[in-house]
């Protein structure tokens, strides 16, 4: 039985290693640069990478409203850290005017770019995660934090104090970057997430 088809937005960042953790997880991966490949899977991965470059390739590829639209009305989607900031319906420090970050509204929560500092900053540690029985070895670059989370949004793990993992019903992000580790536990939870949509 092949597993369910999920696209990974292959506009920058992360997009070869988020491809081969779905694939390892049981998914059926694409990678996503046109409208008519977005409408073709049942959900999307939104990989780490500098969430201003994403945003500006979005606007430019007219894939910003089709995905905010495709999010609306239900689809399964994961953010890891530039994805998380993407994901937010409020970013602060989103970027210069123009070239900014563009709040999709996947979940209902305030995300700080580059919370955590500059890339000489970003570090590596155990994290708790929720529902996961060891913890999660999170790979923190030049990462986002939540700041504030909307009444239907659950934190699934912490650092320095600051959700760094949360969900809100078929959407899910992290501010660490879980393909760069070889643990499929975070990509096999959100495979679950789509399967249980089907």
């Amino acid at each position: 039985m092949s597993g369910p088809r999920i696209g990974v937005l292959a506009l920058q960042g992360d997009v070869r290693e988020h491809l081969a953790a779905l694939n390892e997880a049981g998914a059926e991966p694409v990678s996503v640069r046109r409208r008519e490949e977005l409408d073709a899977v049942e959900a999307l991965l939104i990989p780490g990478g500098e969430s201003t470059a994403i945003s500006h390739l979005l606007r430019e590829l007219e894939l910003a409203d089709p995905l905010r639209a495709r999010l609306a009305d239900g689809m399964p989607a994961y953010g890891s850290c530039a994805g998380m900031i993407l994901l937010a319906s409020d970013i602060i420090d989103a970027g210069v005017q123009g070239r900014a970050a563009i709040p999709l509204s996947g979940i209902d929560m305030t995300v700080r770019r580059n919370a955590f500092g500059r890339q000489v900053n970003s570090f590596e540690g155990a994290v708790d995660f929720d529902g996961l029985d060891e913890p999660v070895h999170a790979v923190f670059i030049r990462a986002p934090w939540v700041e504030r989370i909307g009444p239907g949004v659950r934190v699934l793990a912490e650092a320095a104090g600051h959700p760094v993992a949360v969900r809100q019903g078929r959407v899910l992000a992290t501010s660490f970057h879980p393909e760069v580790t070889g643990d499929r536990r975070i990509h096999r939870l959100f495979v679950d997430i789509v399967r249980d949509c089907a």
